[in-house]
């Protein structure tokens, strides 16, 4: 996408990217949709209701693409994991999550060779965003338990999220009974693979919502 950037278009194209020299065609998000102008390149999009993307799977350790066609739409309900993953360097993430028709974004500025050099060698790397940012996500409806509050990269506590927060009603580590982000797993509900999950003492009720997800990296 920097082509379309240095060019100044405020016009989201389709652009074909050279990629372990394959010319592979992505949709290059322009203008500020929500995490700044661009352009931004689709790395993941997820569906929470599906398994693709759970914690554990393959996709986050290997350089294996999955439905390279749903990198030329939109913020639709196709998943993907393009080359971009593990080829892509950038100071910036751009994550979404869309529940219904409403989306919502958040930035982490990090720099990084790739998202596989974050994630696959699955070793913790902390954020400092704070529960408040990783909540905008959801918006009102989000919930998380009030301790541990541990984000990043590789997080682990009983809830588990490759991009996210966890949180827990002691204070501790260990026994977290609430998470927000992508590529999730654990308790309680195992199959909401993206989005918010929360039981027990928590700050806004109990919660199980699942969303389409969508990783971008400039």
């Amino acid at each position: 996408c920097v082509i379309v950037n240095v060019n100044r278009s405020n016009v989201s194209q389709l652009v074909t990217l050279r990629l372990d020299s394959q010319p592979v065609p992505v949709l290059c998000h322009m203008g500020d949709f929500g995490c700044g102008d661009g352009g931004w390149t689709p790395v993941i999009k997820i569906d929470g209701t599906k398994t693709t993307f759970h914690y554990n799977a393959g996709y986050w350790s290997n350089n294996e693409e999955y439905n390279l066609p749903g990198g030329e739409t939109g913020f639709d309900k196709q998943e993907t994991k393009l080359p971009t993953y593990w080829n892509t360097s950038f100071s910036k993430l751009c994550l979404g999550m869309k529940i219904g028709q409403h989306i919502q974004f958040i930035v982490i500025n990090k720099q990084a060779h790739s998202l596989y050099s974050l994630i696959a060698d699955e070793h913790y790397r902390s954020t400092s965003l704070g529960r408040g940012t990783w909540k905008k996500l959801i918006g009102s409806q989000a919930s998380l338990q009030h301790n541990c509050n541990r984000e990043g990269f590789n997080v682990l506590c009983g809830a588990k999220a490759r991009i996210g927060i966890v949180a827990n009603n002691e204070n501790s580590c260990y026994t977290c009974d609430s998470r927000i982000g992508f590529g999730t797993g654990g308790v309680h509900d195992n199959s909401n693979t993206c989005g918010n999950e929360a039981m027990y003492s928590t700050d806004n009720g109990h919660k199980h919502i699942k969303a389409m997800g969508y990783i971008l990296v400039q």
